[in-house]
């Protein structure tokens, strides 16, 4: 990915992140903590942005803007974590989240082959 299309991408990127997340746990909340099926909705319709979202990356490939985006997601969910449930992440969700961010960087900044 050019270094320019950068910003752009990581944007999007945080962006089907927030959606992700917020319909993940629209669901969580039903089938695990026993909220109204009416959560249904707005969760259904959060993971429907996240993947309408997601198309939106300049990548030529499916695969590699999935693998890239797998990174900001941890780093999402850790900060939802966080700043959400009120968990503060452990040494080893930190450890692991800037090594799976490393990853992310790698797949984003680096020279891919065209074919």
């Amino acid at each position: 990915m050019p270094i320019n299309a950068l910003p752009s991408a990581l944007a999007l990127y945080v962006l089907a992140a927030f959606f992700e997340l917020s319909g993940s746990f629209a669901l969580w909340s039903v089938f695990r903590s026993g909220k109204s099926m009416l959560w249904l909705i707005p969760g259904m319709l959060a993971l429907f942005a996240f993947a309408a979202i997601l198309t939106r990356v300049d990548m030529s490939v499916a695969g590699r803007t999935y693998a890239a985006y797998g990174g900001i997601y941890v780093l999402g969910s850790m900060l939802w974590l966080w700043l959400i449930e009120g968990q503060m992440p452990d040494r080893w969700d930190i450890a692991g989240t800037v090594l799976i961010v490393a990853g992310t960087i790698v797949i984003l900044l680096g020279r891919h082959s065209s074919s």
